[in-house]
């Protein structure tokens, strides 16, 4: 989800809910502790020199259970870093600590912000040797059976 996206459903909503992979939600009393951009320069497996920038949000909690950051609060700090940052309208990421800091793509589903793993990838699949996996669809028995 593009920061542009997550700002416009931002306009939808009072509160702000984020529900994790697992479906259980991120307590209602969450921090935003951070939001910047991070760009990341890398080599591939493929040789090929690649730029990558992303928005980050870093949201947490703690023992304060009153605080409540409300859509329209969450919007200000979000053009404020906009404004402060030069920030474009890049991929939003939003870290969050569970068993260790996971990073997670943005996805709005019927009124809630869903978190999803962002998982790695072979990005030069054509240069790296490793071959594709092919599924094979088998039938557990023959078309001349009559079982099927």
């Amino acid at each position: 989800m593009l920061l542009s996206e997550f700002k416009r459903a931002l306009t939808e909503v009072n509160k702000v809910q984020f529900v994790l992979p697992n479906g259980s939600m991120v307590p209602p009393h969450f921090h935003v502790t951070e939001v910047g951009e991070n760009t990341k320069r890398f080599i591939d497996c493929g040789n090929t020199v690649r730029e990558v920038k992303t928005i980050n949000m870093q949201v947490w909690y703690s023992i304060d259970v009153n605080h409540r950051l409300s859509s329209y609060k969450l919007l200000g700090i979000l053009n404020s870093s906009e404004r402060k940052l030069n920030l474009g309208d890049e991929e939003l990421i939003v870290e969050y600590q569970t068993d260790t800091k996971g990073i997670y793509s943005v996805e709005w589903l019927n009124g809630v912000f869903h978190l999803k793993p962002v998982a790695t990838e072979c990005l030069a699949e054509d240069h790296c040797g490793i071959p594709q996996v092919v599924e094979k669809v088998t039938s557990c028995c023959s078309p001349e059976s009559g079982c099927c």
